[in-house]
């Protein structure tokens, strides 16, 4: 199971290229802005999952009254900025630099929601081994967008 998941983030991954690529393509051919691309891409998105969602006879849980945060709800919000923004970087930046500027970004933010515990991911502390992964991602980071 272990080597599935790790098959299936790298699937993951290998999407936000591809997805920002088809959808610049689709801001520049038809819908004219990065926003409306990013509209058009979260339409479908949401169309394959409603029709996911029927055939696989999944519905939403009912939660314990009072249980849900209202920062839980802000999702969609980060995703509509993620999109849009790559959408808007990528014939910027090339596949590359986006995909590595997104990564270290990623990485970053990560650490420090790791390290103070946040959003319900155990904490785990930055410690010297972590800090430099940190500072080698940045150098990774500065060696692909220099040559």
């Amino acid at each position: 199971m272990g080597a599935l998941l790790l098959v299936l983030a790298a699937l993951a991954g290998a999407t936000l290229p591809t997805q920002a690529g088809i959808n610049s393509g689709l801001q520049v051919h038809w819908a004219g802005s990065p926003i409306l691309a990013s509209l058009v891409s979260f339409s479908v998105g949401t169309l394959a999952l409603v029709v996911w969602c029927l055939v696989m006879r999944i519905g939403p849980a009912m939660p314990a009254t009072g249980t849900t945060q209202w920062w839980h709800w802000t999702g969609g919000l980060l995703g509509a900025f993620f999109v849009s923004a790559v959408t808007y970087l990528a014939p910027r930046l090339g596949a590359t630099s986006m995909v590595v500027l997104v990564l270290a970004g990623q990485v970053g933010a990560s650490v420090l929601l790791d390290h103070f515990g946040a959003l319900g991911y155990q904490q785990k502390a930055l410690n010297l081994p972590r800090l430099i992964g940190l500072v080698m991602v940045g150098g990774g980071v500065y060696l692909i967008r220099r040559f």
